[in-house]
């Protein structure tokens, strides 16, 4: 009899997270979150997370029977977070999160919140949802950062409350629909750029950029072939510090073509209404490739670095560029060019590791998209 008391009192919350970044935050920040719940609401509150793909149409709109269905795996689910990493936008601006309490439902979409402190703005975000999908009982208890409380019986926010939301987010703004619908978009313009930089470490960069170890090992080999012709030498010693700094920036910029054109990475919208979404795809797959491949050049800088510092002596280097002192900036211009000259010469030609899967490289979330661009079509014609 106490259990089903204490079963009653008991608020249950089913939080679900896409596969990858998503997950990996709702990690982190789900203990945090569950105690930050029974503040707010002084009761004991059960919270189930669940790493699941979830849908969410290219108009934005979410699929509830999916979350429904979902929550009727588990006894008496109060609501369902989902946290997405689909870039969502509501015509030009970013769609940060959506509140259906109708459904019980609030979808938070990870991109949308930058590559800043996002675990803090999860939090923030996700309590907002809450405090709208179910208000803390007690007016005079504690909210939880970002929440408002509806009116008795109305469910209206004051402007005090609706101010307490921007807590942490003062570039978001909240909205209401028809229905009791909510929406929290981005203001101002760096909204697409906080999503673009968010997707960016949804592709994880710092995972991928080993799985260029055969373009590292191709450019490493010719490179290496700056430490034992002399030429090089005079032309890196030659050369100014700016033209030094040009030619690498090139040497990156036409790797990174390479690999976007020869592993058919650029995507182009079959649909119109997908376009703003497929452009931010595109920047992020850049983005993210520009990180691959800079982390490339510099570790084939540092191998051809150490390996001249080894084999060219100095009293030889200083003969051939017909110098009487040597400085380490002699070895570091000659490293430089050499992996310059590598990249483009042995990286081209070179790709990912054939484990690597291109379509989660950073495909994932267009396929997705597509895909529900095409069910949506068929189930309309």
């Amino acid at each position: 009899m106490a259990d089903d008391v204490a079963g009653a009192h008991r608020m249950r919350v089913l939080l679900l997270s896409d596969p990858g970044l998503p997950s990996r935050r709702v990690n982190k920040i789900q203990d945090k979150l569950e105690a930050r719940m029974r503040q707010a609401y002084s009761r004991e509150v059960e919270l189930i997370t669940r790493t699941e793909t979830i849908r969410l149409r290219p108009d934005n709109t979410l699929d509830i029977a999916s979350a429904g269905r979902l929550a009727g795996e588990y006894d008496h689910v109060d609501a369902v977070l989902l946290l997405t990493e689909i870039p969502r936008h509501s015509g030009e601006r970013p769609l940060v999160a959506e509140v259906f309490p109708e459904h019980n439902v609030g979808v938070v979409s990870c991109p949308t919140l930058g590559a800043v402190a996002t675990k803090r703005r999860i939090l923030t975000v996700l309590m907002d949802c809450m405090a709208r999908l179910i208000p803390p009982a007690s007016p005079s208890g504690p909210a939880p950062s970002g929440a408002v409380r509806s009116d008795a019986g109305a469910g209206a926010m004051s402007e005090h409350d609706d101010d307490r939301s921007q807590q942490g987010l003062r570039w978001t703004q909240w909205s209401e629909h028809s229905g009791g619908h909510q929406a929290l978009r981005s203001k101002g313009g760096a909204g697409s750029v906080r999503t673009v930089l968010g997707m960016t470490m949804a592709n994880d960069p710092w995972r991928t950029a080993p799985r260029l170890s055969s373009a590292l090992a191709a450019a490493a080999a010719t490179g290496a072939f700056g430490i034992f012709y002399s030429s090089i030498w005079q032309m890196a010693a030659y050369l100014s510090t700016a033209r030094l700094i040009s030619i690498g920036v090139v040497a990156v910029v036409v790797m990174v073509s390479w690999l976007i054109v020869s592993n058919g990475l650029w995507d182009r919208p079959i649909y119109e209404r997908l376009s703003r979404v497929v452009v931010l795809y595109n920047l992020s797959t850049i983005l993210t490739l520009l990180i691959c491949v800079a982390a490339l050049y510099l570790s084939l800088v540092v191998l051809i670095l150490l390996g001249g510092l080894i084999i060219i002596a100095p009293e030889f280097m200083a003969t051939i560029l017909d110098t009487t002192e040597v400085r380490f900036t002699n070895y570091l211009d000659i490293a430089w060019l050499s992996a310059a000259l590598g990249v483009v010469a042995g990286g081209l030609g070179s790709s990912f590791d054939s484990r690597t899967d291109l379509r989660k490289l950073t495909h994932g979330q267009r396929e997705r998209q597509l895909q529900y661009a095409t069910d949506d079509d068929d189930t309309t014609s």
